[in-house]
């Protein structure tokens, strides 16, 4: 059975009154069934809750599926018995050791699970949950999105999406969800968003028009670098941007 057959066939028993998520309530959210070793490093955020994919095993039986994307939130776990199904596992936002438990506890003999994934950010699901006032694209009034491309370039680049408030600095956002902004040891010892070491920089390639203006300060700081770099640290978003970390800088930054 192929990945899309078995989205389909799990999908019906929301139908059942069991319990489980209801995916067909926002495309965002989808059911697959996978093996118990899906091939996935989970990651979470410093709340050490709202386990997302992290990484995939290229050959993995997820990356395989070709429906799970690196951060996608997972949402529920049911095993697949050969009894019948199991007893659904709430996971929307749970905490990485229950997460962790969900798989460690499942029997011996279960070789598959259906499991629930969210193809989104953890504010996004957070906001799915709570409802509110939505804008077309779904999105609350009064919030944007900030996607941030994290070390672009190196084997480790990773794209993620924040939902933030309208105004947010840059610097203090990504900080908040755990993404590194600086460079070199100034990860320890920079001056904590006080426009002193000159450090955070980050380059913003979409968006720009969205964000405030270069103070002369900030100009001068950044003088040897395109005009899209920025010090996220006096960088206020008020609209949707792509912030790039870790771009390449001049010397004049040392």
């Amino acid at each position: 059975m192929s990945a899309d057959e078995n989205t389909d066939s799990s999908a019906s028993n929301d139908e059942d009154g069991d319990g489980s998520i209801d995916v067909t309530q926002d495309p965002r959210l989808y059911r697959l069934r996978l093996p118990r070793a899906p091939g996935i490093e989970w990651g979470t955020d410093l709340s050490f809750s709202f386990v997302y994919v992290r990484d995939m095993e290229p050959a993995g039986p997820a990356s395989l599926s070709g429906l799970v994307d690196k951060g996608d939130q997972i949402c529920e776990l049911r095993a697949v018995n050969e009894d019948g199904a199991g007893e659904v596992v709430p996971l929307l936002g749970a905490s990485f050791d229950i997460v962790m438990g969900a798989f460690a506890n499942l029997r011996r003999t279960t070789k598959d699970v259906d499991l629930v994934f969210f193809k989104g950010s953890k504010e996004e699901l957070i906001a799915l949950c709570e409802g509110g006032n939505k804008n077309d694209d779904g999105r609350e009034e009064g919030k944007i999105k900030i996607t941030v491309i994290v070390n672009k370039g190196s084997k480790d680049e990773e794209t993620r999406v924040i939902i933030a408030d309208e105004g947010a600095n840059v610097r203090q956002t990504l900080v908040d969800e755990g993404i590194n902004v600086y460079q070199s040891v100034t990860r320890w010892t920079n001056c904590k968003g006080k426009q002193l070491c000159g450090t955070c920089i980050v380059n913003v390639p979409d968006g720009a028009n969205n964000t405030n203006r270069k103070s002369m300060d900030e100009e001068s700081t950044l003088r040897e670098n395109p005009d899209s770099y920025r010090l996220s640290c006096v960088t206020f978003a008020y609209g949707d941007v792509t912030v790039e970390t870790f771009p390449p800088i001049k010397a004049a930054q040392w």
